[in-house]
């Protein structure tokens, strides 16, 4: 009888141990859920971008760099749309900790909406001025908060080694580091190779298509839509460093990316939410439909006009 009862008094003052230290966990925000969900919370936090009121890209600004939509020839699966470069946390680390591991890892994602793990800012590399227009050629790096107010990690890349490289490609890896080196460094390049020359040194547009090549080692950042990576956020497409070119030496769509900018309009997140203008062939389709539905309005050429002046015999 006495034996029972120690028995039940130990489980009592084991259980009331328990809850002692569940609650004071739960104070300082140190359980496991409430660390899982202060870095989602910061992860998915809404950005906002920065309006180009000239149409280039700016030391400073903060854009999204999306991959543009584009045929898929090589895979049956593949993710559609257009998809933009996030930082994605390991699964296992992010459930443990409420802070981003370091190296980060990077994934492509069908996130159109600015959030903390998908909005960098284009930081100076070799002391540019903040607000000069960024030009191709030249040597910038890509900072991200992960919506932490506290820390700049880098988008960095070095060569292939046994040890390191792509999960599923085994390509180049492309990481996000808090060391500030050459390492960060990248070059914007235009997509015609053909006027590649021609187009250094000018104004790197805004929302247009053109090439991310790694300085120290000469591969452009690609986004293989084809290959899936099992991330903290669901089913995202791998980033790796390595360049594309097809049977004209052309660097492949795998290669294409665009910095977008935020919309100027308070209704629009970025600039790829904007409606899209009718092209010239839609136009004139247009007319031609109006003047068939409404013929009053149609104008009768002159027969006289339309003949060619030919001259009379004397």
């Amino acid at each position: 009888m006495y034996t029972l009862i120690y028995d039940v008094f130990l489980s009592l003052t084991y259980f009331t141990e328990i809850m002692k230290d569940f609650l004071a966990k739960r104070d300082k925000g140190q359980l496991l859920i409430q660390r899982n969900r202060r870095l989602k919370e910061n992860l998915l936090r809404p950005m906002q971008l920065s309006v180009s009121e000239d149409g280039y890209i700016h030391y400073g600004d903060k854009v999204m760099l999306v991959s543009p939509e584009h045929p898929e020839t090589e895979a049956d699966l593949f993710l559609s749309g257009d998809l933009s470069l996030c930082m994605t946390p390991d699964e296992i680390k992010a459930h443990l900790s409420n802070e981003l591991e370091v190296p980060c890892g990077l994934s492509a994602a069908q996130i159109k909406i600015p959030v903390g793990r998908n909005t960098f800012t284009i930081l100076c590399a070799a002391g540019e001025v903040i607000g000069q227009v960024l030009r191709y050629g030249q040597n910038f790096r890509l900072g991200i908060t992960g919506g932490f107010d506290d820390r700049m990690l880098y988008l960095s890349s070095d060569h292939r080694t046994l040890l390191k490289s792509s999960k599923r490609s085994w390509l180049q890896e492309v990481s996000l580091t808090h060391e500030d080196s050459y390492l960060n460094c990248w070059q914007a390049a235009f997509p015609d190779p053909q006027l590649r020359l021609e187009y250094e040194g000018s104004p790197v547009p805004a929302n247009t298509k053109i090439l991310l090549t790694h300085c120290h080692t000469n591969r452009g950042l690609a986004a293989h839509r084809h290959l899936f990576l099992r991330t903290y956020f669901g089913k995202e497409a791998e980033v790796a460093a390595h360049t594309y070119l097809d049977s004209h030496r052309v660097e492949k769509p795998k290669n294409h990316w665009m910095l977008v900018t935020g919309a100027p309009r308070k209704d629009l997140s970025t600039m790829l939410d904007l409606p899209k203008p009718p092209a010239e062939d839609t136009r004139a389709l247009e007319q031609v439909t109006e003047q068939v539905s409404d013929p009053g309005a149609r104008n009768t050429p002159d027969v006289h006009a339309c003949m060619p002046q030919c001259a009379l015999p004397m």
